[in-house]
């Protein structure tokens, strides 16, 4: 999705350069984001037996080899901010904040999924950033992270059915372990329906086109689908989502 915010921002075709920039950066930011998450929950993952044979619980990685790679994700993320503006460079931090807190929230409240709602939104507006270099059409710009917040959240809370048992257990917070799997996926559902409107409002406010149209039904004939598969995660979470994001990027590209 940060691309889309890219081509959102591009009143012009960005230089391969940027694109290049900003494609490291990702990397670099989603690096440090699953690593932080691994290491702060590195203790509730020896316990779950979905989790048991992530890298640090199975012993595959030791904490000293793990907090290597959080270093080289963080070089990466901020040195391709730099090279991006200095614009970027001094916003960098406001995403590490959000990756080092939210993997925290589940031990204290069910709302941790739009923590990682939230995480997931600094994409498409990083994107936006490094073309527009300000804040200027800051007001549009919020959109395309907002249907991030409301999608990601959503498809959160779809994923967190598969340790709905474990976190009752454990204790931890979530909205099908508070809730139950039935009420959680509707509250997916509610937040999977703004996300469509923010959509919306996109297409309206700020892309303006009809060839934009059917890529908007598209999307929110997957979101529906997301839905309505839900019980199967493995095609609801890591397949449908790809489609989502590709979808939502082409819509952008041929309407800009």
């Amino acid at each position: 999705m940060i691309y889309s915010g890219v081509f959102l921002a591009s009143k012009e075709r960005p230089s391969i350069l940027l694109l290049v920039l900003v494609l490291v950066a990702a990397v670099g930011a989603r690096l440090v984001a699953m690593t932080l998450n691994r290491i702060i929950d590195r203790k509730i993952d020896q316990h779950n037996p979905r989790t048991i044979n992530r890298e640090l619980p199975s012993g595959k990685m030791n904490l000293k080899e793990s907090y290597g790679v959080l270093l080289v994700g963080l070089a990466l993320y901020l040195v391709s901010a730099k090279m991006i503006s200095d614009f970027c460079f001094f916003l960098s931090p406001i995403p590490l904040i959000v990756f080092v807190i939210y993997p925290y929230l589940k031990r204290f409240t069910p709302l941790a999924h739009f923590g990682v709602g939230m995480g997931l939104a600094m994409g498409p507006l990083g994107g936006f950033f490094a073309v527009s270099g300000s804040f200027e059409h800051f007001g549009v710009a919020l959109l395309l992270p907002l249907f991030n917040l409301f999608w990601a959240t959503g498809f959160d809370i779809i994923y967190s059915t598969l340790d709905e048992e474990f976190d009752k257990k454990a204790g931890l917070f979530s909205f099908p372990s508070r809730f139950g799997k039935v009420r959680a996926l509707q509250i997916s559902g509610v937040l999977h329906i703004l996300a469509f409107f923010v959509l919306i409002a996109l297409v309206v406010i700020s892309l303006k086109a009809l060839i934009a149209l059917p890529f908007l039904l598209l999307s929110g004939f997957l979101l529906w689908l997301e839905q309505h598969k839900a019980e199967d995660v493995e095609l609801a979470f890591f397949k449908i989502n790809i489609v989502v994001g590709f979808s939502i990027l082409v819509m952008i590209l041929v309407s800009v």
